[in-house]
Formats: C-alpha cells, structure tokens, sequence
C-alpha cells in the first residue's frame, strides 16, 4: 500500500523574541497561492489555498501520473505503440495540441513528452485510453487516486483539463498532488518535467514553463490556462545548503499573463528559500524517551516516529526551538508498535510553531497476572 503524505499545519510568520523579528510574507499578483516545503511537508506560506479554482491543464499532472503508475505496475512500457483515436485527435482544436495524427501509433514516451512538454490535450486523451481504455474510465481512476491522496477539494471530468464545472481543485490539492508525483516518481519525474523543448509530427513545441530558463534550479512542473482561470503554474526547485538538499514547491494561480505566472512564481520560491531553513529534528526510529510502562512484559517503552523529521522555520532561529512532549499517563499494556502515543509541539520563544504526532517504537505485551497486580498496586499508591 502507498504511502499517504499529510501536510503538517502552516508555521506561523511571527516569532517573538528579545529580538522580535516578522517576515513578511511576499504580495503575490495571483487569486491563489501556495508555497510548499517537501522535506518538512510543511505549508510556508499560502493565500486562499483552498479557494476552488479551474485547474485547466494542471489536471495533467494527474494525468502523468497514472501513467507513471502503469509504467511501474509493467501495465504499460515507454517504447509501447499506441493507435491514436478519433475522439484524440479531434479533441478541441483550438487547445494546445501535440499533433498526433489517426492511423499513426505513437510510443507511450512520445505521448508523455507531448503531455508534459508541450501540454497536449490530444495527448492526454491517446494516454487515459492507453491506461484505462477510454477517457471516461481513466477520470474514474483519476477521482479514486484524489480520494486517496486524501484531495478532498478535487475532482476530475477528463484527462485534459478543458473547461468543464466538475473540473475543479485548490492550490492545497494540487501541492500535494504534485508532491506525490515527485515523490513517488522522482525519475519519471527528472526525465520529462526538466525537458525545455520537444518535436513530434517536424513540429517543435518549447516547454510552457519559463522558470527552466530562468534559474537552473527550477527542474518543473506544469502550467495551466484558459480564460476563465487565467495563466498559472506549478513549479518546482532543489537546491542544495549546507546540510542537504531541499525542494520547494510552489503553486501560482489565476495571474493575468504567462510572463506574470513565471516572475511570481520565481519571487515565491526565492523568497522560501532565502528567509527559511528545513532542519531535520530526529531519524526515524530514534528513541526520544522511554517513559514507564504499567503492567507489561517492559518496565520502559521507546517513543519516536516512523520517519526522519524535518521542521521549516525562519532562518537563525534553529538554536533557540525546543520540544515539548505531550502524552497521556500512565501508559497501560499491552501497547502495539507504531501505536501513537501523543504529540509533541516544536516550541520556538514559547510558540508552538508545528506539532507531530510519536509512536511506540516497540511492542510492549502484558504482564503475568503477577505482575499486572503488583502494577495495579503500584499505581493505586501512586495516585
């Protein structure tokens, strides 16, 4: 089973101190933004995050990647032909197009750089048939996998992204759906998304997305328009910092041209990754107490997570964040590994500025009845 990735609350932008410093957060010429740390899975910043919005050919970055989970699944190959349907090439023809043509198969890989690099509706469509065997069916696996990636917000008509009222999303859901994709992907993801140009049928089409001239950190994703939804884009960058690489993400919706789509865009990522650091707290598995333990086979139980744990905050304010455990006593067995066993709150100048739930890193069976007595005993007094 796949692993589900939860966004973890918005830090909060203000952080009192003897030395109060605000960050601002940055004016975005957008109806909706959202700007997404994939390491700590934290919200950075956002504005009208779960406003509805048209996603227009944002619908595609689901499209890829079903695709991609047929390729992995051996349910499709790259070099695999397709035979191009008339409801494919006859898609809307004054959208973007890939120009693929009836009577001429096209390998699964051509179809998604046309996807990917040149926005093809057409291409969209030869793939959800290749997939699913008709568009129909493949929007029908589009709505289960947004259910499951927890898209509460989100729901998809076709494979395209044309115009339609049960076409819809948030920034929230589209940033989280692109951090599947990317996570779950990553070469898939590092072969097609970085690519800037792409010829099919003599035509050369330049990849949409701006920010893969502007700055070389930039490796996707997707941009999306129609005229009711105006000019917007998910983009992507990893850059590297003293301890590591990070990613961002950033959503931009509803600007007024494709140039503005790209500078606000650019301002966003750069202004993440200027004011902010991704500090990485515990391992996965790393006990970070062992508090007592009544009426089991253990006097003691290890608590931590399940995965390495990140956590973004301003920069220069790492030295000063601090965790607070919260948990229920007194622990009773028998207690599962992986059971949660409270929260613990990242305080930073007595803000709680994220909280992550911790876990029993081990099984912990029930006494003898002798033993679960003299506990009852023990906590009889205790109380």
């Amino acid at each position: 089973m796949k692993k589900i990735l939860v966004l973890c609350l918005s830090i909060f932008l203000y952080f009192g101190s003897a030395e109060a410093q605000t960050i601002h957060t940055p004016t975005i010429a957008a109806k909706s933004w959202l700007l997404l740390d994939t390491t700590s899975n934290q919200i950075v910043a956002s504005e009208n995050q779960h406003m509805r919005i048209e996603p227009a050919s944002l619908t595609k970055i689901m499209t890829a990647y079903l695709v991609f989970q047929a390729l992995h699944d051996k349910k499709l190959t790259l070099s695999q032909m397709v035979n191009v349907s008339d409801q494919a090439w006859k898609v809307d023809k004054d959208s973007s197009k890939m120009f693929i043509e009836p009577k001429t198969p096209v390998t699964v890989q051509d179809l998604l750089y046309g996807l990917i690099v040149q926005s093809g509706n057409d291409a969209a469509v030869a793939l959800a048939e290749a997939v699913a065997g008709s568009e129909e069916a493949f929007a029908d696996l589009m709505n289960r996998e947004a259910q499951r990636m927890g898209l509460k917000e989100t729901h998809f008509i076709n494979s395209h992204g044309l115009p339609s009222p049960q076409n819809y999303s948030t920034a929230y859901d589209i940033a989280l759906l692109a951090q599947h994709l990317i996570g779950e992907f990553p070469q898939s993801y590092k072969s097609f998304y970085s690519t800037k140009s792409f010829t099919y049928n003599k035509i050369t089409q330049p990849n949409r997305n701006r920010l893969l001239w502007l700055d070389p950190t930039v490796d996707g994703m997707k941009t999306g328009h129609t005229s009711a939804a105006g000019y917007s884009l998910v983009s992507s960058a990893n850059r590297s910092n003293g301890s590591g690489e990070r990613r961002l993400i950033a959503v931009v919706v509803g600007t007024t041209s494709d140039q503005m789509r790209a500078q606000e865009s650019l301002k966003l990522l750069n202004w993440g990754f200027l004011n902010f650091d991704t500090v990485k707290l515990y391992e996965k598995g790393q006990a970070i107490g062992n508090p007592d333990i009544w009426k089991g086979s253990k006097s003691t139980i290890k608590i931590g997570f399940t995965r390495d744990l990140y956590v973004t905050l301003p920069k220069g304010t790492a030295a000063r964040l601090k965790p607070q455990l919260e948990r229920k006593d007194p622990i009773i067995a028998p207690i599962a590994i992986n059971t949660q066993m409270g929260t613990m709150k990242m305080m930073l100048d007595n803000k709680s500025i994220a909280e992550f739930p911790f876990v029993a890193l081990e099984t912990v069976n029930q006494a003898t009845i002798f033993g679960r007595a003299w506990d009852s005993i023990r906590l009889w007094l205790k109380s």
